[in-house]
């Protein structure tokens, strides 16, 4: 993922979220990486018209404010799905994880999941070839759960377990395969998919 994608969408949730002018000095105390980077990206945001900076504040302009709303939007769609499952601040930090990896098509792919009764079953107890879809995860260990979502295993992906190996299984997402321990298998739940 690149980082100045990620800083820059950050930029934007911060200030679509409040609605309004926002300090640079807030914005560094939120978004925790050196000041040349954040200086840069917000240098790169002014010069593409999606910020303003005047007297230490920065503020959206009507491209930012478009470009803002769909992050802050989806950030919000992944947090309340995820408060059903977690607590308040954990589902916070899961959206601002998940808002710079998914795209609009697994945001569609886990709003049908949110009408499903099943909350799903551990991978490790999924069947071989069959299709399936991930309706949750559950990893209390936040670094882990990121170095799940860094790989491309979240939430809404279609899979399948290819393989059943002695401390795992091998799944396949898209076209890539996964050799997962039984340990994180089973902090993965998933639902048989269903074609439309």
């Amino acid at each position: 993922m690149n980082i100045s994608k990620i800083v820059k969408e950050d930029v934007l949730r911060i200030l679509g979220e409040t609605n309004k002018k926002v300090s640079l000095e807030a914005a560094r105390s939120r978004i925790k990486i050196p000041d040349s980077i954040l200086s840069r990206i917000i240098k790169r945001l002014e010069q593409e018209n999606i910020i303003k900076t005047e007297n230490g504040f920065i503020r959206l302009t009507t491209k930012g404010r478009d470009e803002a709303k769909d992050i802050v939007k989806k950030h919000l769609f992944l947090e309340n799905y995820f408060k059903k499952r977690r607590s308040e601040i954990k589902a916070h930090q899961i959206a601002h994880l998940l808002e710079h990896y998914v795209s609009e098509e697994v945001i569609n792919d886990i709003k049908k999941l949110s009408t499903f009764k099943d909350e799903g079953i551990p991978l490790t107890k999924f069947k071989l070839h069959k299709e399936g879809t991930i309706t949750d995860i559950t990893f209390s260990n936040s670094a882990l759960f990121e170095r799940i979502i860094s790989m491309g295993i979240f939430l809404g992906e279609k899979l399948m377990v290819t393989n059943e190996i002695h401390h795992g299984v091998i799944v396949k997402i898209r076209n890539k395969k996964f050799a997962l321990d039984k340990e994180l298998a089973k902090e993965i739940k998933v639902v048989e998919y269903e074609k439309p």
